[in-house]
């Protein structure tokens, strides 16, 4: 080695050692901080001299570990997650501490937290849930109406202020990052996943989930306690699967996704969405847990993400071939993150095999931990890793019910209103209440609320419809209620509420949307009973509604309104006058599905944003 080749390096040398004795003598309390401190740990470094600092100091048993993320219920055990250098943890659909609630969560969350910073290192873990209406799993929590409802509403400065309170009830309970906002653009209302999109045109996807993504992480992420990190799904084109098969495959051609399915993350990353979750779905044939091009060149090239992707739920392993293959796979086409609800351990024994024998470069892991690292130093959680307290009396609050009452009157669309039946008088002499969904608050709610298919009845705290329309009339009116809508002669009025039972993905996919034969008899019987009917459909998508929808005087499109049923009985009688607008195409039948605005023959029986008012 000649003078010549290495008098750059000394030159570096001399003025990084210059650089160090300035810092050392300074006594300016803006100047740098000592170099002699470890770097990682003092937020005054800008977060990528930080991140480069730690990932140098790293194992590589420490870097697979923080790519890993498994269910707080598949831990064999919670010593695990010091043992395996584990980055995440997260809650299933349901998978839930006991007792379920907020200061059960805050303790677990603290308890596995203790275990991260104990680490040679001290890697925060950063705690993953399905918050997609609200805390929708812990019990209490306020219930906000489905994405599918707040697309109807229109309005995204609504939508971010119940992203805002869900993102307070989540900071409550220590928990710090929510797979949410559902940016997906459902074609086919068959699928399962319907009420999770805002609705069949991107232009809801690039307004609502932008709004969402502000919400959920405040004007900075990490800027506030309450800013928790959001979570753009499924990427990409899970709601254009043909028959609306969940997991299933889109097949359209790449103009078509662009133009349809991909302006929904062009929004989020620009709003800053530090996270997005790959989808189940192939498409054209291509999983895309595997698709490089659409997970590396696009989506990290092309749009510029800088934060990081993670698996959907043991995604890896729909991939053809064995799991040594998938987990190659997914990792060299760009996953950073992988939810291996219970097989952490093969995971993080099968990547550290892989990158020895060089089947996954290293590159390639120093890649997806930068990104991983990089969200967790904005999020601040180095400084800050444990459950903020004093926001835990914010689970379930009256001021989060309130904005949640206020989202419900906004996303219901009046379709039907024969000679201005509604609104209704507070002052007539008896009401008849009927329905199987009329006073069931997990019918209002749906999949994704306590468990992860939902449940009928009462699940949670909430007010029902039958109890907001009583807690509504406060004179002299009666109010009669039967499941079946028997009994219902002589009343002025027969409100009845009918509707799906809840569901989630996969059992959530039908092939016959008809209304149930006990919801299309209830109408029925009061309609026999001579008293005009005021239906209230609660649906998680457009329903085939024709048959009966001559029976009623008045028809409402409800959705899944949560826990707030007193904003469906401020319509009914008046309190506010309906706003919201079809986010769907509504079908007159079967045949017709799928059916979207700007189809060729386009014939629905309500058009896409169509919306009757007082």
């Amino acid at each position: 080695m000649t003078l010549k080749s290495i008098l750059p390096f000394l030159l570096i040398c001399l003025l990084f050692s210059m650089s160090v004795t300035c810092k050392k003598s300074s006594s300016n309390p803006d100047s740098p901080p000592d170099t002699s401190e470890v770097i990682y740990r003092n937020p005054a470094y800008p977060v990528e001299v930080r991140v480069e600092d730690l990932l140098s100091r790293m194992t590589l048993e420490e870097k697979i570990g923080q790519m890993a993320q498994a269910d707080r219920g598949a831990l064999q055990s919670e010593s695990d997650i010091k043992t395996y250098f584990l980055g995440s943890i997260l809650s299933g659909g349901g998978s839930a501490p006991s007792p379920n609630v907020p200061s059960e969560w805050g303790d677990m969350y603290d308890r596995f937290q203790h275990l991260a910073m104990s680490t040679r290192l001290g890697i925060p873990i950063i705690y993953g849930i399905d918050a997609v209406h609200g805390h929708n799993n812990v019990y209490g929590a306020t219930i906000f109406p489905h994405n599918i409802g707040m697309g109807c509403t229109g309005n995204p400065d609504l939508m971010e202020q119940a992203a805002r309170a869900t993102a307070e009830e989540l900071a409550g309970t220590g928990l710090d990052w929510t797979f949410g906002p559902c940016i997906a653009v459902p074609r086919d209302e068959r699928w399962g996943r319907t009420y999770e999109g805002f609705g069949e045109t991107p232009e809801l996807a690039v307004m609502m989930g932008a709004a969402a993504v502000r919400g959920f992480q405040g004007t900075e992420l990490g800027a506030s306690p309450t800013s928790v990190l959001a979570c753009a799904k499924h990427f990409v084109g899970d709601g254009g699967t043909t028959g609306g098969h969940d997991q299933g495959n889109t097949e359209v051609d790449e103009q078509t996704l662009r133009q349809i399915h991909l302006p929904g993350y062009l929004a989020a990353i620009q709003a800053g969405a530090g996270s997005i979750m790959v989808s189940f779905s192939s498409w054209n044939g291509q999983k895309m847990h595997g698709n490089h091009y659409l997970l590396t060149e696009v989506l990290k090239g092309e749009l510029g993400f800088d934060g990081f992707l993670v698996s959907d739920w043991a995604g890896i392993d729909q991939l053809p071939g064995d799991y040594r293959s998938d987990v190659e796979i997914s990792i060299n086409a760009g996953l950073d993150m992988i939810m291996v609800p219970d097989k952490y351990i093969q995971f993080i024994n099968t990547l550290k095999d892989l990158v020895g024998r060089n089947r996954v470069p290293l590159a390639r892991i120093d890649d997806a931990v930068r990104r991983i690292l990089r969200i967790k130093f904005r999020m601040g959680l180095f400084e800050h890793p444990y459950t903020d307290r004093s926001y835990t009396g914010s689970v379930g609050s009256a001021a989060h019910r309130q904005i949640a009452r206020e989202c419900v009157r906004q996303s219901l669309v009046l379709l039907k209103n024969q000679n201005q039946i509604l609104p209704l008088s507070k002052s007539m002499n008896r009401i008849h209440v009927a329905g199987k969904s009329a006073d069931n608050v997990g019918n209002q709610c749906g999949g994704w609320t306590i468990s992860w298919q939902g449940s009928s009845g009462n699940i949670t705290p909430g007010s029902t419809i039958l109890q907001a329309i009583q807690n509504t009339i406060t004179g002299n009116t009666i109010i009669t209620y039967s499941y079946t809508g028997a009994n219902a002669a002589g009343a002025d009025v027969g409100i009845v509420v009918i509707g799906e039972t809840p569901y989630a993905e996969g059992q959530g996919d039908r092939s016959d949307l008809h209304l149930a034969p006990e919801d299309v008899a209830a109408i029925q019987n009061v309609k026999n009973a001579g008293v005009p009917v005021v239906a209230v459909l609660i649906s998680g998508r457009p329903m085939v509604i024709e048959p009966v929808l001559e029976l009623c005087d008045a028809f409402i499109a409800a959705w899944l309104p949560g826990t707030e049923g007193r904003g469906v009985a401020d319509v009914i009688f008046g309190d506010y006058a309906p706003t919201g607008k079809l986010s769907h195409s509504w079908p007159r039948n079967m045949a017709q599905i799928p059916v979207n605005a700007g189809d060729p023959v386009y014939d629905p029986l309500f058009p896409y944003g169509f919306g009757l008012t007082y």
